[in-house]
């Protein structure tokens, strides 16, 4: 069942016993009268918008949803695997989850089976801010800056060695000094710790550091620039190129071109009970008008507006309730179902690594060239190849 309460910060507390009530209804939506979500730290563009979700979800189905920030993707998901929250509100790490790389690739974790409810496309944009009183004009020109990583977040970081990958740079071009959370991380931006990093255009953290003394900046990425956006995409196969209008030193009538992907993309646990995920969905959907002007970027989650064709297969309650709203094809289905597969084959070759009983020491290598083989022997695309 959906019933999913997390006490206290620490997301447990000894002894705690908890009751839950029967399932709110409205219309024809059952959703449960208690729901825990994880998301980006306190003030990121993801966390925000789950709270404008969450607030429509009580007013409009007397659900009681509680956001959980979380400072790395590894703490986000925890939470879901253990069937304390249900949802999670996430970046490109949901993908690395998928993957079974990087933190994930960790003998605790491997391939997830996390799949899609919505996401988020907007005027917003997604890449390396930075501190304005660097004198950076270009990418090209980071060379030598600080770099924020996030330690345990695989997708900032990553995320970030794509955008800079752009002007042709690489970890080695900068220096990377790393922080606790993103919360830190930006924090860091504006004591003057660190000259970039990445963000959300619209997150409370780059609107933060646009008015601190130090101000910020988006470097542009020209569409056109074919060879920087191989760059980009052979480190981040998830970004596109998009023309940015809103976020901290943007100006509507001054775009700025740059990347983006779905963020914040809400994802559960493909185990979860195909109805209990169609009722989250379709409350998303028919209460859209309540929460779309409710945070930055949560106009994003509009059914139109739906990366139908990306890096994670949508879950099958979110399917049933697309073909309901009559937001379904052939294609969709198709393409979804090869999604559904590969999560198949990561998991079987995790299946079978596992059972190898690998040393520690040589776990993650070893790992990595299982997943390898695995990917062709069924003809499948590796982005970590």
């Amino acid at each position: 069942m959906l019933h999913r309460i997390v006490a206290g910060a620490t997301m447990a507390i000894a002894g705690a016993a908890f009751i839950f009530s029967p399932a709110a209804r409205a219309d024809d939506i059952k959703l449960p009268s208690s729901m825990a979500f994880t998301a980006y730290d306190t003030g990121s563009s993801g966390f925000n918008i789950a709270v404008a979700v969450g607030k429509m979800m009580q007013e409009k189905y007397k659900s009681s949803v509680r956001v959980l920030p979380a400072g790395n993707d590894v703490a986000r998901l925890a939470p879901l695997r253990a069937k304390r929250a249900v949802v999670s509100a996430m970046g490109t790490g949901s993908y690395f989850a998928q993957e079974g790389v990087f933190e994930f690739g960790a003998k605790e974790w491997g391939p997830q089976p996390i799949q899609l409810i919505l996401s988020t496309l907007d005027c917003n944009g997604l890449s390396v801010g930075i501190a304005r009183d660097t004198g950076v004009k270009d990418l090209k020109d980071f060379k030598g800056k600080r770099l924020g990583f996030v330690v345990g977040s695989p997708a900032l970081n990553q995320n970030a060695l794509a955008i800079i990958a752009f002007a042709g740079l690489t970890k080695n071009d900068v220096k990377i000094v790393e922080f606790a959370s993103y919360g830190a991380m930006w924090k860091g931006v504006i004591n003057n710790d660190v000259d970039g990093a990445f963000a959300s255009t619209i997150s409370g953290q780059a609107k933060e550091a646009e008015t601190s003394p130090r101000g910020v900046m988006w470097p542009t990425m020209a569409k056109d620039d074919k060879a920087g956006w191989e760059r980009v995409q052979k480190v981040g196969p998830f970004f596109t190129p998009h023309t940015v209008t809103c976020g901290a030193g943007i100006e509507k009538d001054k775009p700025i071109e740059m990347g983006t992907y779905p963020y914040p993309v809400f994802v559960a646990y493909g185990t979860e009970p195909t109805e209990d995920i169609y009722a989250i969905t379709k409350a998303m959907i028919q209460g859209y008008d309540q929460y779309k002007d409710g945070a930055p970027g949560a106009v994003g989650l509009e059914l139109k507006r739906q990366a139908m064709k990306w890096v994670i297969p949508f879950h099958p309650g979110t399917v049933k309730a697309f073909k309901e709203a009559g937001h379904w094809t052939d294609a969709d289905q198709s393409y979804n179902d090869a999604l559904i597969k590969r999560q198949g084959v990561l998991a079987a070759a995790w299946a079978a690594y596992t059972k190898t009983s690998p040393p520690d020491d040589k776990f993650a290598d070893g790992w990595m060239a299982a997943r390898k083989t695995a990917l062709a022997a069924a003809k499948l695309p590796d982005a970590f190849d």
